[in-house]
């Protein structure tokens, strides 16, 4: 069975918490869950088709988790990466996971107030954080990726939406609330034109995007991610922490009961030159 506290030995965020006040997206970690996006890798690798990665980038990642985007984004060779992560054990986790050399950094930091130089970066990613900021903070690191990209820079997000956009703002809520009360984390997922709103209104202008089915904990999607193999590690330490099974069960159940609401979105956004 996967440690409840650490993998592969290096201790992850939330280790001294209870498994019923754990943060859901740790919790799936500790259990051998690897991809923890809403649209899974298949939205992933779009956006980073989208984004267009080549050797002359510079990108700076919000928030790398467990370090699977990452990889994903060193695969394409950039000239600089540089990772941003509030936690400093999810820093040193991230941070063995990828590797040593001169052009790769892990830094620990805010995304609202990362203290990199502004014009730093050509492209800027957040994957599955901005769904679970205030309003005012999901602005704030939306400004933050704006100054630190060059003119003509991207910035590509993967994130929770609601759906359709015309919802009325008293179902929104309570899917939200819905969402938190099982991951232990606030869930503020917007409409589809409220994220774009969002990006616009510190001077993005949006040039891509896409959705995905949001089937996070379903069968098919867990192999897809995860592999056979990853995905019966998964079902082994549920089916052996009767606690864990209770709360990845709860999260399932809100997905699902919600699923006609509930989609992975990703965009690509641009600085004009």
């Amino acid at each position: 069975m996967t440690d409840i506290h650490s993998v592969h030995g290096v201790d992850l965020p939330g280790g001294d918490l209870e498994i019923a006040k754990m943060p859901g997206h740790w919790l799936l970690a500790r259990l051998g869950k690897r991809v923890l996006r809403p649209g899974g890798l298949r939205l992933t690798r779009a956006l980073l088709d989208d984004l267009a990665i080549s050797p002359a980038d510079e990108v700076v990642e919000f928030a790398p988790g467990l370090g699977v985007t990452a990889r994903m984004i060193l695969q394409r060779e950039p000239q600089r990466y540089t990772a941003i992560e509030r936690d400093a054990q999810a820093v040193q986790w991230t941070a063995r996971q990828l590797p040593s050399a001169p052009h790769i950094s892990v830094l620990v930091g805010r995304a609202d107030q990362t203290q990199l130089p502004a014009g730093c970066a050509s492209l800027v990613v957040g994957e599955a954080m901005l769904s679970m900021q205030t309003e005012e903070h999901k602005r704030r690191i939306v400004a933050e990726a704006f100054r630190l990209l060059r003119p003509g820079g991207r910035y590509g997000i993967h994130e929770l939406a609601i759906v359709p956009d015309d919802m009325h703002p008293d179902r929104q809520g309570e899917i939200n609330r819905a969402l938190s009360s099982v991951i232990h984390v606030g869930a503020r997922p917007l409409r589809s034109q409220e994220w774009k709103a969002l990006l616009q209104s510190v001077g993005f202008r949006v040039v891509a995007l896409g959705h995905a089915p949001m089937h996070l904990l379903r069968p098919l999607r867990l192999i897809e991610d995860e592999g056979v193999f990853g995905a019966l590690r998964l079902a082994k330490n549920l089916l052996h922490d009767n606690a864990a099974r209770r709360r990845v069960m709860a999260m399932r159940w809100v997905f699902e009961h919600y699923r006609a609401n509930l989609s992975a979105i990703y965009m690509v956004a641009q600085k004009d030159p």
